[in-house]
């Protein structure tokens, strides 16, 4: 052994065998729907990593410029009394026997999904005419990121966040619309960063004159 290694044969040789880097291999097992998705891909590695850096860069938001925000699995649950009654504009209906009112837990009404669920404080009066005003409070479910037309969402245009409607006109072509006639619509061109970060659920405000 010890002639072998004096003339230069065993042991490790620098430079041999492949070089250190930073990257890890990972398994991890899918069922059902995400299944067929990955089985759906032609080079599922670049869809894996792809998905994944869109996830974490829509995961962290900063959402100075939208408005305050607050994850609802940090918020404290509040109950409020409920009653199981129909209240009509006609003849009034007492409401004030506390012995048929049944608790409701209004984190769990309003944020199904605590966990992917955010408040969010408005800023700005882009979506007025969608009855969302500047310090009206949003919550947001980022569990859902396929919108309808219909429907207001967070996107993440270019590293901006913003609150509009996605819409997509009869070329394929894709815009963020706001509910204001004084707010423009912007494109989202090829090339641009873009994602829906989450998708509005709930508005919440107090009642205007």
């Amino acid at each position: 052994m010890d002639k072998d290694i004096k003339r230069g044969r065993g042991g490790k040789r620098p430079g041999a065998g492949r070089p250190r880097g930073d990257a890890k291999l990972y398994t991890f097992r899918a069922g059902g729907y995400i299944a067929r998705v990955l089985d759906a891909q032609k080079d599922r590695t670049a869809f894996i990593k792809d998905s994944i850096e869109k996830s974490i860069h829509c995961s962290e938001p900063d959402f100075s410029h939208l408005g305050q925000s607050v994850c609802a699995a940090a918020s404290r649950s509040v109950t409020v009394p409920s009653f199981d009654i129909r209240v009509v504009a006609g003849f009034p209906v007492p409401l004030d026997n506390d012995e048929k009112s049944q608790d409701i837990d209004m984190l769990r009404l309003l944020c199904p999904h605590p966990e992917s669920s955010y408040l969010i404080r408005v800023q700005g009066e882009s979506m007025i005419d969608a009855g969302i005003r500047s310090g009206d409070i949003v919550i947001v479910d980022k569990s859902r990121r396929d919108p309808s037309e219909k429907e207001i969402a967070v996107c993440e245009l270019n590293g901006e966040y913003t609150l509009k409607r996605v819409a997509v006109g009869k070329d394929g072509a894709r815009w963020l619309v706001p509910a204001n006639p004084d707010f423009p619509r912007f494109p989202i061109n090829e090339g641009d960063s873009f994602c829906v970060w989450g998708i509005v659920t709930y508005i919440i405000h107090k009642a205007r004159d």
